[in-house]
């Protein structure tokens, strides 16, 4: 595969680095070419395709439900938040009513798998910068959101949980329990976050006023997500354009000052602190009643339909053209790590390459979800 910069010839005294695909800094198979004068980088060029495994193609093969499973390959870290975007698409195109309890136990299991998104993505930003300790905390408190997670979905990274007209599983009085406790131990761990990253001056160096993204380059690149919020707007799906119960919840939408990397850094771990609101809120106005609507094969009337989430990354969108069969006639998927990576030539343009991992981290991008 040959790149645009490795077409061009440059000044002699520049040369050209390949970072990836496979390297800890690129978070997964990203390879980006980089002609670097010295230790400066003076021109990137990201380049996808290591991962495709063409999803959006095999959606056109197979019944409506048989794509399930495939919702949660697209972002192994935020699975269940990919499994809403689907199914709720789906919903909408035929009419399905999703029974209360159904949603609030999707609220609930969303916000659990957007925390370990998130503290994985903390943890790993932080080890790329050189900090090989707080990641093994990260790890300690994504392990119980995963062990509660796998007793109703039975699964701890790809799951296959929701379902059009709710959730294959009830949650118990265990689940709550066990989630309960670990809203507690989750914010009692916050202050040591805080110590032992947030107000560590090494860290600080790094990440203050390093890969600025102001409000005019994020609109220009469609960027969404902690990327967006990081420069400043407010802008989450579940706010703007509330789906399913989430205009129910009170939460606020955690921004930045100046879209540097540690502004995209900080509002990650003020997510955190929200979704834990909406776990607890969720959790005590819990109802009774039924988890799954039920429903005959389901065959989508011909048209056009469109369904947005609010993913760990920021807005996924799945739009389908339906032919009246149980197969789509099209789906594409609109993942927030395409318009998040694509500011990264510009954003980094004459960076050391030291500063380059730490911008390139900060917008916690998975590559392995880029299917087309």
């Amino acid at each position: 595969m040959v790149t645009k910069l490795e077409k061009i010839a440059g000044p002699k005294h520049r040369f050209l680095l390949n970072m990836g695909p496979q390297h800890p800094s690129t978070h997964g198979v990203l390879r980006v070419v980089l002609e670097m004068d010295g230790e400066y980088a003076m021109a990137l060029d990201p380049v996808l395709g290591y991962g495709h495994r063409m999803h959006e193609k095999m959606a056109e093969g197979r019944p409506y439900n048989g794509f399930y499973p495939n919702t949660g390959r697209m972002d192994y870290l935020g699975a269940i938040l990919f499994n809403h975007g689907y199914v709720g698409l789906l919903e909408r195109m035929c009419g399905v009513a999703v029974p209360e309890r159904a949603e609030y136990v999707r609220v609930i299991t969303s916000e659990l798998n957007r925390i370990a998104s998130h503290l994985v993505g903390i943890g790993a930003y932080v080890l790329d910068l050189g900090a090989f300790t707080p990641i093994l905390y990260t790890f300690d408190d994504r392990e119980k959101i995963l062990d509660i997670l796998e007793e109703i979905t039975g699964s701890r990274l790809t799951y296959c949980y929701l379902r059009v007209g709710g959730v294959t599983k009830d949650i118990d009085d265990t689940f709550i329990r066990r989630t309960r406790a670990f809203i507690d131990r989750m914010r009692s761990r916050l202050p040591m976050y805080r110590k032992l990253v947030t107000d560590n001056i090494i860290f600080l160096k790094r990440t203050k006023g390093i890969g600025i993204i102001d409000r005019s380059m994020a609109l220009r690149y469609g960027v969404t997500g902690p990327v967006l919020r990081g420069s400043g707007i407010a802008y989450d799906v579940r706010k703007s354009e509330p789906y399913s119960i989430y205009d129910r919840f009170d939460f606020e939408v955690p921004t930045g000052d100046c879209g540097d990397s540690f502004d995209r850094y900080i509002v990650r771990i003020r997510e955190v602190e929200q979704s834990l609101r909406i776990i607890e809120q969720a959790l005590n106005g819990l109802p009774d009643g039924p988890v799954m609507e039920k429903t005959k094969k389901l065959k989508l009337p011909a048209g056009a339909c469109n369904f947005t989430v609010e993913a760990a990354r920021g807005s996924l969108s799945y739009y389908l053209v339906g032919d009246g069969s149980d197969t789509p006639y099209r789906l594409k998927v609109r993942v927030p790590s395409y318009s998040n990576l694509s500011p990264l030539p510009e954003l980094c343009k004459g960076m050391l390459l030291s500063d380059l991992v730490t911008a390139m981290g900060s917008l916690d991008l998975v590559i392995p979800e880029i299917d087309r």
